[in-house]
């Protein structure tokens, strides 16, 4: 571990500003979720005041590759809910869904994969590496999709996807680009936006496009769409428009969004965690390497409360917040 440190310090040092860090790992593994969350647990006690990014790969419904993967995710989120910034949420299976059904490949591989994982972290930090109309860095987007620390877990998605045989073809709109955005189908969490409510979001538009037209589609979207956004958070769309697009791209969009429904996520590892822990099995291996049965329960409640709190703003409306200031002002007269 101290040498994967010195190996950080080095690069921080040559550094003239640090913005932040990124941590690229899965959770349902041993070394990605172990080693992961260790790791980033040092640089918070070196670096504290700096930004922790991750692209966490979580557990898919479907594909399995480990026994123990609930345990291994409960007690990451744990760690993540503490230590990370902002968290991408990325889901193998989510990511099988787009390339099949989006970009028509017959048998995608790890590789295609990767690439739209790439997509989406390019995207995210574009405005670090380009100049732009509009900026946003790492902390800025930390302010804006952030309404309370804990919940600072995002769904990624990302524009234009289309089939590679296609895209020579396809002459994008700024109006096309934001629809495919708010697509659930292009969402790289394996969970439905639908069934909960945005409480912020972050665009981050890639070509020569003018801004107004950016801002209007952002709008109309919003307006079309009010239900899913949570009202009692007014301004909670960002955009940021940078001028360079990726390479063979004439426009494209990073979309990050905060929402309610990520607790679906949460909920599946919770119940495949408790159907696990209730029966004690597999448990000897981590008590074996030192681990107690506590750190257990308290990454499991930990996980549990995550859900609710999700819960909590989902159900959350404007006139509840009101009602509460009016009863606080009558008890205080």
């Amino acid at each position: 571990m101290e040498s994967v440190m010195d190996v950080v310090r080095k690069e921080a040092e040559s550094c003239d500003c640090l913005q932040g860090f990124q941590l690229t790992h899965s959770l349902g593994g041993g070394t990605g979720s172990g080693m992961g969350t260790l790791l980033m647990g040092k640089i918070r006690e070196e670096y504290p005041d700096r930004i922790i990014n991750t692209f966490s790969v979580l557990p898919s419904p479907k594909v399995s590759d480990t026994v123990v993967e609930p345990y291994n995710a409960t007690l990451s989120v744990h760690q993540l809910i503490e230590n990370a910034d902002e968290t991408f949420c990325i889901d193998n299976e989510a990511l099988y869904n787009i390339c099949s059904r989006t970009l028509k490949l017959t048998t995608p591989t790890y590789g295609d994969l990767n690439h739209l994982v790439s997509t989406t972290m390019s995207g995210v930090t574009t405005c670090l590496r380009f100049p732009g109309q509009l900026n946003a860095d790492l902390r800025k987007l930390a302010v804006n999709m952030v309404p309370f620390p804990r919940l600072h877990f995002f769904m990624p998605g990302f524009a234009p996807l289309t089939s590679r045989g296609s895209q020579p073809y396809r002459a994008l709109t700024v109006a096309e680009l934001t629809q495919q955005l708010f697509d659930a189908k292009n969402m790289m969490a394996a969970c439905d936006p639908r069934h909960g409510r945005y409480l912020t979001v972050a665009a981050i538009f890639r070509g020569r496009m003018s801004m107004r037209e950016v801002d209007e589609q952002m709008f109309n979207i919003q307006n079309k769409n009010s239900s899913y956004f949570a009202e009692w958070l007014p301004h909670n769309v960002k955009t940021a428009v940078c001028d360079i697009p990726p390479r063979g791209l004439k426009m494209s969009a990073t979309f990050i969004g905060n929402n309610t429904a990520i607790q679906e996520l949460f909920k599946r590892i919770s119940e495949q965690f408790t159907a696990m822990f209730r029966r004690k099995a597999f448990l000897h291996w981590y008590t074996g390497e030192g681990m107690d049965e506590m750190e257990f329960t308290e990454a499991e409640s930990n996980l549990n409360d995550l859900v609710s709190e999700y819960q909590q703003y989902q159900d959350a409306t404007a006139e509840e917040e009101e009602f509460e200031e009016c009863t606080e002002e009558e008890e205080v007269a």
